[in-house]
């Protein structure tokens, strides 16, 4: 996995993602590093990226610890629990996600991360 993702919220909470080898990925490389208002749903961190990406959306079920693009916000998201269209604890998405990794450390932090909270994400190769 070549992309490591360092997500550093305005509360501490830091967060490292792997995201797999995508070459619509470069974009955000090329953008690095940038900020953005984080958003909570129930257990699922999301933000709006600066640019674009042409990627389609696979399934709205993930796992704990997924992380993946949103086509219909432009948004990277980080599932860490049950959101609200979940029936147990696993997390289901809102609509059609492309997932694109994991998060490698900080998951059990991501519970500290407030709503509209400021993030700083820093896009590198591995």
């Amino acid at each position: 996995m070549p992309y490591i993702v360092s997500l550093d919220f305005s509360s501490g909470v830091r967060v490292i993602c792997e995201l797999v080898d995508e070459p619509e990925l470069e974009k955000l490389l090329e953008n690095s590093s940038f900020e953005a208002k984080a958003e909570r749903w129930g257990d699922e961190v999301y933000f709006e990226l600066p640019v674009k990406l042409e990627l389609k959306g696979e399934r709205t079920l993930m796992e704990v610890g997924e992380v993946a693009y949103w086509p219909d916000g432009n948004c990277l998201c980080i599932f860490f629990g049950p959101t609200p269209m979940s029936r147990d604890e696993q997390p289901v998405a809102y609509s059609k996600v492309k997932p694109l990794g994991r998060v490698i450390e900080g998951l059990s932090r991501l519970k500290d991360v407030s709503n509209e909270e400021l993030v700083r994400v820093s896009v590198k190769r591995r």
